[in-house]
């Protein structure tokens, strides 16, 4: 995409909808501002930026749907170039991801025509979803093995073993000119079947002709910053209708701060934090999320007492 848009529909929302009179309910996501931050915060080349701006688009529709305080993980390790890809969700909407990878292997996999998938960057691995509802409960984890060539298609996978949950899922990357130049954007789509019960009857026929009319949508009009959520919508699903229901804001915002990172060097012994110290006599850490640099006075990290 590379239009100049003046006049740009809000970004960086997740809107929750449903197939008017049917058992199928969906999440559509919108990210502009926000996945250009986190992918910007990194000279990550472009197959990697994009594995991460698609799980950043992933982790939005899957823990929008949470229904109390708390995060979503969703990440993805393997044997391939990119070892680690991770998005931490909170239920207030903020996002942060980062990727580990080997530059140079990234840049040997991507001398061909084909932009490299999820599945040649990672290689064997595992694709993992973790819910964290606070320090006094504990973590629902569930793993799958990575199949297929896009996180969309590990999801998928992941709501069929671990869910029972037939689910679809589209996620789209790429950069767009918004009037400020060339920025990120990610956008995606998520539609479940909700299951059957006596009330409902079959819910196939409606989960089959939902189906199809997701199938058309394209990676353009996902990320294109002209076109609403509820039109794009509407566009799809018009002739059975649909209820699109407020959506939540989201933003990207990372969790680290001077007291974390100190309490994190507290818990190392003296003579560890003294082979940390350079030659200015401050210890450096850089957050691996967002990229910020916290410069440590090692005298301030002194037992005391």
């Amino acid at each position: 995409m590379s239009d100049t848009v003046m006049n740009a529909i809000p970004d960086d929302i997740v809107a929750p909808f449903q197939i008017e009179g049917e058992a199928v309910r969906g999440r559509l996501v919108r990210l502009g501002p926000a996945v250009h931050k986190i992918l910007s915060g990194h000279a990550y080349p472009e197959p990697v930026a994009n594995l991460l701006g698609e799980a950043c688009a992933l982790a939005a529709l899957v823990g929008s749907s949470l229904k109390f305080d708390g995060r979503l993980i969703v990440q993805a390790q393997g044997d391939g170039p990119v070892r680690y890809v991770v998005v931490d969700y909170d239920t207030s909407g903020s996002l942060r991801g980062y990727c580990r990878y080997d530059e140079e292997a990234v840049a040997q996999l991507s001398t061909g025509f084909a932009r490299p998938g999820a599945k040649s960057l990672l290689g064997g691995g595992v694709f993992i979803m973790t819910v964290d509802q606070g320090p006094d409960m504990d973590r629902y984890q569930g793993v799958t093995a990575i199949e297929g060539e896009t996180l969309a298609l590990c999801a998928e996978q992941y709501f069929a073993q671990s869910e029972q949950t037939p689910t679809r899922v589209r996620l789209a990357v790429g950069q767009a000119d918004v009037g400020q130049g060339l920025h990120w954007r990610a956008g995606g789509m998520l539609i479940q079947n909700i299951a059957e019960d006596d009330a409902r009857g079959s819910t196939t026929e409606a989960w089959v002709r939902t189906q199809a009319f997701f199938e058309t949508i394209g990676e353009d009009e996902l990320l294109d910053p002209t076109i609403s959520a509820e039109t794009l919508l509407f566009r799809l699903f018009h002739e059975d209708g649909v209820r699109v229901f407020e959506p939540k804001a989201l933003q990207a915002f990372c969790r680290c701060s001077q007291d974390r990172i100190e309490t994190v060097l507290k818990s190392f012994g003296e003579d560890e934090r003294a082979d940390m110290v350079e030659d200015d006599g401050q210890i450096r850490v850089t957050c691996e999320y967002c990229s910020m640099v916290y410069a440590i006075d090692p005298t301030s990290l002194a037992d005391e007492g």
